[in-house]
């Protein structure tokens, strides 16, 4: 009986026959992995001036920081040392509301967050995607106020999104950021006025600091 040699023939091993059903699924794949990132890179949650989610607590900025005159850092208290803006821990709201308005309707997922120490899942509101990065710290330490990017949150009864934070927005900041250049000391001061031109001042603190932004793409996207 004689043997089939014919598989002597082929040149390839006939596992690579599974290449092509692959590489269809790689491609199809791919670009559904890139509209998704699109789609989501530009939805509202991303860029849409005034996307202002329904938060699980009516958290009033405008009373606690525009009345009560608390600093953002207080609840923000990484702010200036790290690339993240810390969400408080709710011990931070229990500080005060222990004994202020202790028993308040509104104020019941914070005492339960208190009692079974789960998370408060306050919604993000300025949520910049995955393959952004961002640096709170290198911004405030270098005299760029909250309000900048943040807008009056001391007036917001519910804060929503004032500024795109989208490439083309960044970059302006990054080439002119004598626009956004303030004292150290004043980058939580909601209601802060130069009392010289802005432009100028901005200038001074740029070259005194020596401020240079970097504009290329590593800058941000790591």
């Amino acid at each position: 009986m004689k043997s089939d040699k014919s598989y002597e023939n082929f040149v390839f091993p006939r596992w690579t026959n599974l290449l092509r059903p692959a590489a269809v699924v790689a491609v199809l794949g791919g670009l559904g992995y890139v509209t998704v990132l699109v789609w989501l890179g530009f939805s509202p949650y991303a860029v849409e001036v005034g996307y202002q989610p329904v938060q699980p607590v009516p958290y009033s900025h405008a009373i606690h920081v525009g009345q009560l005159g608390i600093d953002c850092r207080y609840c923000h208290s990484t702010v200036e040392i790290s690339a993240e803006a810390a969400i408080p821990p709710t011990q931070t709201c229990m500080n005060c509301h222990s004994s202020v308005r202790a028993t308040s309707e509104k104020l019941l997922p914070i005492r339960e967050s208190y009692a079974t120490g789960m998370p408060v899942e306050w919604i993000r509101v300025h949520d910049l995607p995955d393959y952004v990065f961002f640096n709170h710290s290198a911004h405030v330490m270098r005299g760029v106020g909250c309000v900048s990017c943040h807008g009056r949150i001391d007036t917001m009864e519910e804060v929503y999104k004032v500024k795109p934070l989208s490439m083309g927005w960044c970059l302006d900041c990054h080439r002119n950021p004598e626009q956004h250049l303030r004292p150290v000391e004043f980058v939580t001061a909601m209601d802060w006025v130069p009392e010289k031109d802005q432009l100028k001042l901005g200038a001074e603190l740029r070259q005194i600091h020596n401020i240079n932004p970097p504009q290329d793409c590593n800058a941000c996207h790591r």
